[in-house]
């Protein structure tokens, strides 16, 4: 039996930010018009939830 595929992964997956993809860190950046050290450095303080990462980006 096979498992029936949901969107449940990547609905959550949307949700967090992978600080150490360099292809996430990159389209975060883009998207708020920053650099990727800023990115990342906000990934480190605010962890991987991506409303958070956003937050503290958009206060800076």
């Amino acid at each position: 039996m096979s498992k029936e595929q949901t969107s449940r992964g990547r609905a959550q997956d949307r949700l967090l930010v992978a600080g150490k993809q360099d292809h996430e860190v990159r389209y975060e950046a883009k998207k708020m018009d920053l650099s990727k050290e800023e990115v990342r450095n906000a990934v480190k303080s605010e962890g991987y939830s991506r409303a958070k990462v956003e937050r503290k980006l958009s206060e800076d």
